[in-house]
């Protein structure tokens, strides 16, 4: 297996940032073949989502996480921010890893598919993400 870690600036305010093209030349790094790639967030409060990312699909997603987990006073984890109990409710909706099958050196995601890191809590504007590919 080999691995990296990556450090990702996610700023103090609700964000996606795009890390297809970190995979891809680590893939290349490690003139990878056919396995598996997982990107993996080690922080309570993000989340790995492969979606499509642009044509509004950033803004729509996180406009639906502030219907689904709304920062206000209802969260019984009440440290940070307000509402940032919300946080701390967001892997089980954007799970802090995922794994792409790796043919030829190239992830195999769809014609529109990116990863990203999703991370809606501004009290963390700096943020770990390992990748590790295991050859198969």
């Amino acid at each position: 297996m080999q691995d990296r870690e990556l450090t990702v600036d996610t700023g103090t305010r609700p964000a996606l940032v795009d890390l297809t093209d970190e995979c891809v030349r680590f893939l290349a790094e490690i003139d990878a073949a056919d396995g598996l790639l997982t990107v993996f967030v080690p922080h309570a409060t993000a989340g790995i989502v492969v979606m499509e990312l642009g044509a509004g699909s950033d803004a729509d997603l996180l406009r639906a996480l502030k219907t689904l987990l709304p920062r206000d006073d209802r969260w019984t984890h009440r440290h940070g921010s307000p509402g940032h109990g919300a946080d701390h409710v967001l892997p089980l909706l954007a799970s802090p890893s995922v794994t792409i099958p790796v043919v030829d050196g190239r992830m195999t995601l769809g014609t529109w598919q990116s990863v990203a890191l999703l991370d809606a809590n501004a009290d963390n504007p700096q943020r770990s993400v390992r990748l590790a590919f295991l050859p198969g």
